[in-house]
């Protein structure tokens, strides 16, 4: 796990580029404090900084050449199947002597080199893991750049005068001073409807991020980007397997995909909150693994839904080494200046996660795995059963939108609260519908109150991305669903934000319900094997025996800090000082801004911390990284 940056050099431009690359690299420092090296030639500069994981010795460090010298690839990710790919490369190689490779390191960046100088751009297909890298041909003098299946790992990009820079972070790309550091104002409204910016756009005007599963292929300065890898592709399944059948199979690939990402030389471990999805990876975990799991939980004395009994529950089952770090709210206050400043892109949350792993990366551990993707694969969340109630209230589409806005009127004034925000909305759309539902599901403020906050009409990225997702047959809706979630709330917030919060404390965190052959399985499943009438019911029910009823059955908890009464007393000169900042700004209706502070501060119920927060982060993130 590492930080990548590169950028080409236009014909004829022979400027020395060597501060340009040594900035972009050394902002990349906490994503790999092991090494960091870079190399250039006259077209190309490429940079990396390591974090080491597999094979620890220097021959590892990147930019790594291929045997013959023709290829130089810098890489962050991991790649779990790479010792069959090895052994599948180095028999394709016995007696044909145009196919030899020599392998001088164990690494997998090596085999990523390998794969690429037998199949081309077709190696992807044969790659298992999370990873985003770039690849340069001295001889051909071309660049391929590939993100991973599901977006686990970040790759962003900007195409400015004629010279491509690319990077793991935003930051990275900024602090190159070859991209402006200008705000992308038609991704203001997304940012303040979703918490995020969804790709491929960001926060910033010309950097873009490089979609899930796709490739970006450059050659004499014209740039092709191909989809690889469609999630889409797989939500209507084929196979004649009964639910038992189904089972069985799907507790199979869950094995196999824990198994593969066991594979480190360095300490490792697990978070474990004491909930289905981690219980499940730390029980697989000590069924595959020889020596004792080391598993990790946050908790807090204050919190009176403290899910520190079902983690030791889970822990003492198992026969993990369980540390259990206990902060309290105060602990976790100190904390937060460090973790935004950690933030490469803004987002409404992320906090969490980066005292969890600030806390596992203190233990002595450089490898987690966690239950992340659980909820989006085997329907955990209730947005799966609120899009199955709106797909079964088809009916409703017999009365025109302005028929329907009468009653959902009344419902909004008795119902002075985010739900009846939502409610009102759902119900005022041209169709009611999985389509028009979800965006709004999604949504931190309505469009109401967008239009007195905002200046413009600005474009919704969510709302094309969700046309975009192929509809699925009636019985795949939770598929579709699934693949909704994954695409924008997952993708965009989730592993965003695993991945800047974990990699600013050099923490690398594996994900195995995202292991693309998993994925591939379980979105091809039918609603009726997956509707959740009980918690995650296929998943529970494939590894039936493995976890106690009282983890299947627990209420669904998570980080309970006291945001609100913070806002508005320890955090209230902080979040006052940035509100005051996003009004003066030309985007906004300042008077609009500073009402919704006010009346967060008198326990408007339709405005809660989180509607704000996200607010306050935008704007320390805009001052602190000097944005225009």
């Amino acid at each position: 796990m590492c930080g990548i940056a590169g950028f080409t050099i236009a014909t004829g431009d022979n400027k020395n580029y060597s501060s340009v690359i040594s900035a972009m690299v050394e902002s990349l420092k906490h994503r790999g404090p092991n090494a960091q090296s870079s190399w250039n030639n006259e077209t190309i500069y490429l940079g990396h900084a390591r974090l080491s994981i597999i094979d620890l010795t220097e021959s590892a460090n990147q930019p790594m050449h291929s045997g013959d010298g023709r290829y130089v690839i810098i890489y962050n990710g991991e790649l779990y199947n790479y010792k069959d790919l090895k052994l599948e490369l180095q028999r394709m190689a016995q007696g044909n002597t145009n196919l030899p490779y020599n392998f001088k390191t164990n690494s997998d960046t090596e085999v990523i080199l390998a794969a690429y100088q037998r199949w081309g751009t077709d190696c992807l297909s044969k790659f298992n893991g999370m990873f985003a890298f770039a690849l340069y041909d001295t001889i051909d003098k071309t660049l391929f750049i590939a993100r991973d299946r599901v977006g686990i790992k970040p790759l962003y990009y900007a195409y400015v005068n004629d010279q491509l820079v690319f990077a793991s972070e935003v930051r990275s790309i900024l602090s190159s001073g070859l991209v402006e550091r200008k705000l992308n104002r038609n991704a203001i409204n997304e940012y303040f409807l979703y918490q995020t910016v969804h790709a491929p756009n960001t926060i910033i005007e010309n950097v873009k991020m490089l979609m899930p599963g796709h490739y970006m292929f450059m050659k004499d300065g014209d740039v092709t980007i191909k989809k690889y890898w469609d999630l889409n592709n797989f939500t209507s399944g084929l196979n004649n397997l009964d639910y038992k059948q189904t089972c069985a199979k799907t507790k199979e690939l869950l094995f196999q995909s824990v198994e593969r990402r066991l594979v480190a030389d360095v300490p490792f471990g697990a978070f474990l909150s004491g909930g289905i999805d981690s219980s499940a990876v730390v029980g697989i975990m000590s069924k595959m693994s020889s020596k004792k799991v080391e598993t990790f939980n946050i908790s807090f004395d204050e919190s009176e839904f403290s899910e520190a009994k079902y983690a030791k529950k889970i822990a003492e089952q198992f026969g993990t080494d369980h540390h259990e770090i206990k902060l309290s709210p105060e602990d976790f206050l100190k904390q937060l200046p460090e973790s935004l400043n950690a933030l490469d892109h803004p987002s409404g949350d992320g906090p969490n996660t980066y005292v969890v792993s600030k806390a596992t990366k203190q233990a002595g551990i450089t490898m987690a795995l966690s239950g992340l993707g659980g909820d989006e694969v085997f329907a955990g969340y209730d947005v799966f059963k609120r899009m199955a109630e709106i797909n079964r209230k088809n009916y409703l589409n017999m009365f025109p939108a302005w028929m329907r806005k009468m009653p959902a009127s009344v419902l909004k004034a008795k119902n002075k609260s985010v739900a009846g925000d939502k409610i009102y909305e759902v119900l005022s759309q041209e169709k009611v519908n999985v389509v028009s539902a979800y965006p709004i599901s999604r949504k931190v403020f309505s469009e109401d109150q967008m239009s007195d906050l905002l200046n413009g009409n600005l474009k919704n990225n969510l709302v094309s991305l969700v046309e975009g997702v192929k509809k699925t047959d009636k019985e795949h809706l939770l598929s579709y669903v699934s693949s909704l979630e994954i695409n924008t709330y997952m993708q965009n917030i989730l592993l965003r934000d695993t991945d800047q919060m974990s990699m600013a404390v050099a923490l690398e965190v594996r994900v195995p319900f995202l292991d693309h052959k998993l994925l591939e399985f379980v979105l091809g499943v039918n609603d009726e094997f997956k509707y959740p009438s009980t918690p995650k019911k296929l998943l529970t029910d494939s590894l039936e025996g493995l976890l106690p009823i009282e983890i299947i059955n627990r209420p669904k908890m998570g980080f309970t800090l006291p945001w609100k009464d913070w806002m508005k007393n320890e955090l209230r000169a902080f979040c006052e000082r940035n509100i005051n900042s996003l009004a003066k700004r030309d985007f906004v209706n300042d008077e609009a801004v500073l009402n919704l502070w006010q009346q967060f501060l008198k326990d408007d119920a339709r405005v809660s911390w989180s509607r704000v927060w996200h607010l306050i982060v935008l704007e320390n993130w805009l001052t602190k990284n000097n944005i225009n």
